[in-house]
């Protein structure tokens, strides 16, 4: 079904791969043997890539993105950012769209606030807004703003447009804010992993099933961890685009740094459709070129899917799940409740009934990876006749986008699903992230979404209360949902796949969302409304450095929505200072109070005032050891150990919030994504690497002398000094690779000092 290269591979005109040692065999058949230098330029993302950078080096780039985009959780700080760095006016289309805070009476004024600051920007800056409910941020941007050979970069780590000919890269804001002001976006070139695909999926195998069966198969070794993954091979012209993007969006959950797929006729096609011929080009790798690893999908062997709470990773074909159920469903709840607080408990077993069938309480099927038009036609077409039931079980669909369910009601796909018993919601990003269909307390919900994560489904552990989620895809969903909640595959059904011609129509967008690309209005003034605040001032970094360990987590992965709960705490994004109080809410209750400690110290320190006992016994302890310290000029700053923090979303918010309650490093094994790092880079975080978790232990000083130095000279590892109990241990922190201007933001602490510097 899918399998792992262990080495790097050739592919051959897009037809046959070979792997790099058996290279040799085929010489006579190639004529003269490819140079793997120059096979490396043969794929499409180096291409893309040289097309994009602004220097000759294609070792290090410096990209500069044809658009960006942005949705109402992260788009107030990242204009907020840019402001304070010097922005006039958007240096190129930058898209806002209204799809995750729409639900407006969640905190007030406050999140219809932000829409109208949104607003304000777009008038001022020269923006596009696309009004709540009109359409989730990625289907807008599939729609309106990729192309062939294009480069997108988004505030969601889900902006991927990969099978459009569109490499999209999801990041924190910070990277948003530092082409806002004209700046680049650097990395490292990246390896290119080929996702080759043969075959063709099974009558009642959807997007998503392959989409998890290929997570499942790479997450938890990092095959394609900050990669490139690059869809090739026969079997991409055997499947529709919207399953293309189904599958492509999900790439974000294998960690990969963005994705792009061959482009042919079908793809054509989509962008004549939606009025944009000009976008298409044809995409397709060299004759020969070179991949530093290989999938191998066979869709025709693909079974539907489960990934099991609480990562899209835990995947079973159903049929698995169904023959082992107790067992399986015994492990994952295991697995599950060491995750969360142990306040709650999340209850899977009693979900195995007498008759020996799983059953479950919700179905949704709703955003940029369930809610494309394709997906909600099969939804309706399972579902017509049929009946979700009376009982526990219920369902709801969200569209994409208001171009999508027009067409769903001109073709009557909406009236099956209102008759079936579905309930047809808004373009809602809501589901997503736990602020959509909140299941009751106990319940399973199974769900076409991005996400099973911890919290994801609007659960708050700390108070007991708990649901869970599992991902599958839209046409086992409906098959569960005919059969009243019984946990059913798709393919047990004997079923018609017809997707009926999609039409779009633009004028639904040209009505309502405003275009000011091109046209910014300086005079314009931007609407602030209370609870939008700026960025509290943060400290450079001092020549040495005193950290407080105040939370030390050894889960295997932290995620972004650990770090920082998503759902309802949400609303309060435009508020640095009151977003922060929720830091680590769901994961170490005591965070918040013990980073604020460290603050007070901090505070006391810049104005002057008497050392802090503790502290002072910590420098003496130090002093004692041997070591140099100088009080008056070491910030103190509070940080959290994590196995492997940041896994997840691309909000920035995950380490800003950390940093508005004076947090100066995070201390880790390793970290889960480049997106998250870059967080804690863009807000003056140091992101250290430690090689054990016994190094520090929660409520541990942690002494390092001499790191802005170190930092400024290009040093990769520092020598830290852990005091505890009086006693003084210690242990390497390494920087990993930095460029020079990440760096100096480190050093000026945070990206705006950085601007403000050069300002």
């Amino acid at each position: 079904m899918i399998q792992l290269s262990n080495q790097g591979v050739y592919l051959l005109r897009n037809e046959m791969v070979v792997e790099e040692t058996d290279i040799e065999r085929l010489n006579g058949r190639l004529g003269e043997m490819p140079n793997k230098a120059e096979a490396k330029k043969g794929t499409m993302t180096y291409s893309i890539l040289k097309a994009h950078n602004t220097v000759e080096d294609m070792e290090q780039l410096s990209l500069k993105y044809d658009s960006m985009t942005s949705h109402d959780i992260t788009y107030v700080g990242i204009i907020q950012t840019a402001r304070a760095s010097g922005m006039k006016e958007f240096p190129l289309p930058y898209v806002l769209t209204n799809c995750h805070n729409s639900l407006c009476a969640v905190g007030g004024t406050i999140n219809e606030d932000d829409h109208m600051f949104a607003l304000s920007a777009a008038k001022k800056y020269g923006g596009i807004y696309v009004p709540t409910n009109m359409a989730v941020i990625h289907s807008y941007n599939r729609e309106m703003m990729s192309g062939c050979g294009r480069m997108i970069l988004g505030s969601d780590s889900h902006t991927r447009y990969g099978a459009l000919g569109t490499m999209a890269v999801g990041e924190g804001g910070g990277e948003l804010a530092k082409q806002l002001v004209g700046r680049t976006y650097d990395i490292a070139y990246p390896q290119v992993v080929a996702i080759y695909l043969t075959g063709e999926p099974k009558k009642g195998v959807g997007p998503q099933d392959v989409a998890l069966s290929i997570i499942g198969k790479v997450y938890d070794c990092g095959y394609v961890k900050n990669k490139v993954m690059e869809f090739v091979g026969p079997g991409v012209k055997n499947l529709p685009v919207e399953y293309r993007n189904g599958i492509d969006v999900m790439t974000t959950e294998t960690t990969c740094w963005s994705s792009i797929w061959t482009t042919d006729e079908k793809v054509k096609d989509y962008f004549t459709l939606h009025g944009r011929p000009e976008a298409y080009q044809t995409l397709s790798p060299e004759d020969v070129a070179y991949y530093d690893g290989c999938v191998y999908v066979d869709l025709s062997k693909i079974e539907p899917t489960i990934a099991m709470p609480m990562h899209p990773s835990y995947t079973y074909t159903i049929k698995e799940l169904q023959d082992n159920a107790a067992d399986i469903l015994h492990l994952v709840e295991e697995r599950a409740n060491s995750q969360i607080a142990k306040t709650a408990h999340l209850d899977l077993m009693s979900k195995l009934h007498k008759d020996g069938h799983i059953y479950v309480d919700q179905g949704i099927v709703a955003g940029c990876s369930g809610g494309t038009y394709d997906n909600v036609c099969a939804v309706a077409n399972i579902l017509d006749g049929q009946s979700c039931g009376n009982g526990t079980f219920k369902m709801s669909v969200y569209p994409g986008s208001m171009p999508a369910y027009l067409e769903l009601v001109k073709n009557g796909s909406i009236a099956k699903l209102v008759e079936a018993g579905v309930i047809v919601r808004e373009c809602f990003c809501g589901p997503c992230f736990g602020a959509g269909d909140t299941p009751a307390n106990g319940e399973f919900s199974i769900r076409h979404t991005t996400r099973n994560f911890p919290n994801r489904e609007g659960s708050k552990p700390g108070e007991g209360q708990m649901a869970g989620v599992a991902l599958m895809d839209a046409r086992s969903i409906a098959a569960t949902a005919r059969n009243g909640g019984r946990l059913t595959a798709a393919t047990e059904l004997d079923m018609e796949d017809m997707i009926p011609d999609y039409h779009f129509d633009g004028g639904v967008y040209e009505k309502r969302v405003y275009n000011g690309w091109g046209k910014p209005e300086p005079e314009a003034e931007l609407k602030f409304g209370p609870n939008i605040k700026d960025w509290p001032a943060m400290p450079a970094l001092s020549e040495d450095l005193l950290l407080n360990v105040v939370s030390h987590i050894t889960d295997p992965v932290t995620t972004t929505d650990e770090l920082i709960p998503s759902g309802e705490t949400s609303s309060y994004r435009s508020n640095p200072l009151r977003l922060a109080e929720f830091t680590l809410s769901r994961k170490d209750p005591e965070y918040v109070g013990r980073a604020k400690k460290v603050l007070v110290l901090e505070q006391a320190r810049e104005v002057g005032e008497p050392m802090d006992a503790t502290v002072q016994s910590v420098y003496e302890t130090l002093r004692a050891s041997g070591l140099s310290v100088d009080p008056q000029n070491t910030v103190i700053a509070s940080t959290i150990y994590a196995n492997k923090p940041g896994d997840g979303s691309a909000r920035e918010q995950a380490a800003s919030c950390q940093r508005v309650l004076g947090a100066g490093a995070n201390l880790a094994m390793e970290y889960a994504t480049k997106r998250y790092r870059s967080n804690c880079i863009n807000w003056g975080m140091l992101p250290f690497v430690v090689q054990s978790a016994d190094v520090v232990e929660n409520g541990d000083w942690v002494f390092v002398p001499g790191i802005r130095k170190i930092l400024l000279e290009g040093g990769q590892e520092a020598t830290a000094y852990a005091v505890r109990n009086g006693n003084v241990t210690t242990f390497p922190v390494f920087l990993g690779q930095l460029t020079p201007s990440e760096r100096q933001i480190l050093a000026d602490g945070c990206l705006i000092n950085y601007y403000r510097s050069q300002m």
